[in-house]
């Protein structure tokens, strides 16, 4: 999540993938993929650089963490539970 400002000073965060488009029109408009629309004080690129810098952290996190070693966890033949994933298929509603 970023932080931005709306125009009336209220600080709100928001998450950068669900951005469609940013527009400066003069103000700065965030429009979602659902189609909400917020106004905020930030400009294009201060409100890009966000961006930027929220994803090359999620980056650099997802880097640290690989370069951990991870705890494996010994198995045990007496263990009755199943540890597998399962994958459940989804079914569409027709319209």
């Amino acid at each position: 999540m970023i932080l931005v400002t709306r125009i009336n000073g209220a600080v709100f965060a928001l998450n950068p993938d669900l951005v469609e488009r940013v527009d400066c029109t003069p103000d700065t408009v965030v429009t979602l993929v659902d189609g909400t629309k917020y106004v905020i004080s930030e400009s294009v690129p201060e409100f890009i650089d966000s961006v930027r810098h929220y994803r090359a952290s999620l980056i650099a996190q997802a880097s640290r963490m690989e370069a951990e070693p991870t705890a494996i966890v010994p198995s045990s033949e007496d263990d009755d539970q199943d540890h597998d994933a399962k994958v459940l298929p989804l079914h569409r509603k027709e319209r």
